[in-house]
């Protein structure tokens, strides 16, 4: 499952199941505890316009849940830059104050950035922003216990030594994104659905890597 208390970033290249995985935990979210669910609402902030209420309808028929409750159950906003997106933490605080959530997540926590201070010389500014939200998020994971869950893009790293290794991928927001994130999660593309998750690091997880693969299901287990 996904620590509650903590944050735990989801990395990866486009298409490599991120917002699929954010689906899908928007629906097991609402379990109950002894079916591995948290009992609780669930938060979707969404940065790039990428969530689908379809697609929570057709992962809550696969539990067996009730498709309208659950869609009731998601409370959604879009953000439109950085403030917006930092503005909306503030509201996301007084609804937890009346109602018990689960799961908080932003698809994706950096995407936004990249479009708001795009010039090189604006660098020190969006790291200061990006810390500044990211340390807000942990206060509500802290304050409210619950699980806080981002993803993040990647970008190629260009260094010397990459010509003979292959293009080298990181993620964005450097030092200040790790030290954000308790756990730190890489998917990458498999075959065809398949798709490989890694555990980068995690203060009680070993380095692991599992596959999953993604159907009109959500995310299930790879069908050998």
């Amino acid at each position: 499952g996904i620590e509650t208390g903590s944050i735990t970033e989801i990395y990866g290249e486009f298409r490599c199941g991120k917002t699929q995985l954010c689906h899908t935990l928007c629906v097991t979210c609402q379990l109950p505890l002894d079916q591995g669910g948290g009992e609780g609402k669930a938060m979707y902030i969404d940065a790039e316009g990428t969530f689908r209420p379809q697609r929570l309808l057709q992962i809550a028929d696969r539990f067996g849940l009730n498709g309208p409750d659950v869609l009731e159950n998601v409370a959604y906003a879009r953000a439109y830059n950085t403030d917006h997106q930092s503005r909306l933490l503030l509201e996301a605080a007084s609804m937890m104050v009346e109602t018990r959530f689960a799961l908080m997540i932003v698809d994706s926590a950096t995407a936004l950035y990249r479009t708001d201070f795009s010039g090189r010389g604006e660098l020190s500014a969006r790291q200061m922003h990006l810390a500044k939200f990211l340390r807000s998020l942990q206060k509500l994971a802290d304050e409210f216990g619950v699980a806080v869950v981002i993803t993040n893009q990647v970008v190629a790293q260009v260094d010397g030594s990459a010509v003979f290794a292959g293009p080298q991928i990181k993620p964005i927001g450097g030092n200040i994104m790790a030290h954000a994130s308790t756990t730190r999660l890489a998917l990458r593309k498999g075959r065809a659905e398949e798709r490989i998750c890694k555990v980068v690091s995690s203060p009680c997880l070993a380095e692991a890597e599992a596959r999953f693969q993604i159907s009109a299901e959500g995310v299930t287990d790879v069908k050998d």
